[in-house]
């Protein structure tokens, strides 16, 4: 007697326990090996992984991913491009908060990794919206704007931090005020984002005094 061993795929996620809730978001069963790291010295031990998902990606990892092609590799990269990272990966917007939603933006360059990176992101009830390979995506642009709005506003004295975060809570059901998020974000992503879509577009400059 012949018996078929099915091999589930392995999936192996660099993450914080923050991101990994985000992730998740309710998901209690999941289809697939997966393996929760918190260190690049960890994820190198899982040579032969199917898939490997680096929410706490920066430029440093980048040598230590490659090297475990031909795993899919996914990375959480807002500021960076795939022309700036490398095209055989598959980038997303795992901006803290925004990893909760059951979309996530994503961009590739190779088509052929389309449908795996859609079948991973299954197994945690997300759907892969692909748009252009651009610097911030689009709802990182768009929050960035609003968060720099917001902190010329309280420069300029129109209103205090918690005032504005109520406005715009109440105004825009937003989740959360543009305070609120820029901290939840971490203030120095916004501002990296923002400064880097400023060479390209002047209308995103950022005035440094009014971050202090």
């Amino acid at each position: 007697m012949v018996i078929a061993v099915i091999r589930v795929m392995q999936v192996v996620v660099l993450t914080d326990e923050d991101l990994r809730e985000e992730l998740l978001n309710g998901v209690e069963t999941i289809d697939a090996d997966i393996v929760w790291v918190q260190s690049l010295s960890q994820l190198q031990q899982y040579q032969s992984a199917d898939v490997i998902i680096d929410l706490l990606y920066d430029a440093s990892h980048r040598p230590v991913l490659e090297n475990l092609f031909p795993a899919l590799i996914v990375i959480n990269s807002v500021e960076q491009t795939l022309k700036e990272t490398n095209p055989s990966f598959v980038r997303i917007n795992g901006w803290r908060t925004f990893l909760k939603s059951s979309i996530v933006e994503a961009s590739i360059a190779r088509e052929e990794n389309k449908l795996k990176a859609e079948g991973v992101f299954a197994l945690f009830h997300k759907k892969l919206e692909w748009v252009p390979d651009e610097i911030g995506f689009i709802t990182p642009r768009v929050v960035s704007m609003i968060i720099n709005e917001a902190f010329i506003a309280l420069k300029e004295g129109v209103s205090t931090k918690e005032e504005i975060d109520i406005a715009m809570k109440l105004g825009t059901n937003y989740p959360f005020g543009p305070f609120e998020w820029a901290e939840k974000i971490e203030v120095e992503k916004v501002h990296c984002l923002l400064n880097s879509l400023s060479k390209y577009n002047s209308r995103y400059a950022v005035k440094q005094e009014v971050w202090k």
